[in-house]
């Protein structure tokens, strides 16, 4: 076929944008006939692609998780961490109020306990030990504390105890009516303000006070109601 020299002045500057558009990240496409709006087309896709990749990663925000301590009792590993997941994970119901309304909450933290491999509280389900919280900075999600283990409610076996305390508490210390004294100091979930310190307490030690400090040493907390 003769192409007029109009003609191919028309076709070289349709194929000049087609590559400038590629550039951009446009897929190749033969040039059509028709000229510049063929370009924009061709483009498109590339760019409803990109915005596909982009929503898929802000759909799967990065679980963090921050170990707050470990170590062994009873001849068992045990290890506590807080393990925060940015939007409530697929499989999660958030719990209601008496009244029926949804607990106001976008984020979970769970406080994630083991003793010789097994995970406290395992029987209630994968969330059993997580709580819904508004975004990174809930109030809600410090200011309790525990005792944790298999039996009796904490209150014999091998146990845990994880305090998750308001602001400004640096460290925390058990002591038991043999003279023991259990150190922990505060760990925080990165990029959040969820934090907690942990020590396990050894099957027949009995808890005489847990004590918490501030950075300057200063006892912030004293709390004999523990055994």
């Amino acid at each position: 076929m003769v192409l007029s020299s109009a003609r191919k002045a028309c076709l070289a500057a349709v194929a000049t944008l087609a590559v400038g558009v590629a550039s951009f990240g446009a897929s190749a496409a033969a040039a059509p006939s028709a000229p510049a709006p063929a370009a924009h087309r061709a483009g498109a896709p590339a760019a409803v692609a990109a915005k596909a990749v982009v929503a898929s990663k802000k759909q799967t925000p990065r679980v963090v998780t921050q170990l707050i301590d470990r170590g062994r009792v009873d001849g068992k590993p045990w290890s506590v961490a807080l393990e925060f997941h940015p939007t409530l994970p697929e499989g999660y119901e958030l719990p209601t109020y008496p009244s029926g309304s949804t607990v106001p909450a976008d984020a979970l933290l769970c406080q994630r306990m083991y003793i010789d491999g097994v995970r406290l509280d395992h029987q209630g389900g994968p969330w059993s030990d997580c709580q819904p919280v508004d975004g990174t900075h809930d109030p809600a999600g410090n200011g309790g504390m525990g005792l944790w283990s298999f039996q009796d409610k904490g209150l014999s076996g091998s146990r845990l105890m994880v305090s998750n305390p308001e602001t400004g508490i640096a460290y925390g210390i058990v002591n038991l009516t043999d003279g023991t004294r259990l150190k922990a100091r505060t760990a925080t979930v990165p990029g959040t303000d969820y934090h907690a310190w942990a020590v396990a307490i050894p099957d027949g030690k009995t808890i005489a006070a847990v004590d918490q400090y501030d950075s300057r040493g200063r006892r912030v907390t004293h709390d004999t109601s523990w055994r």
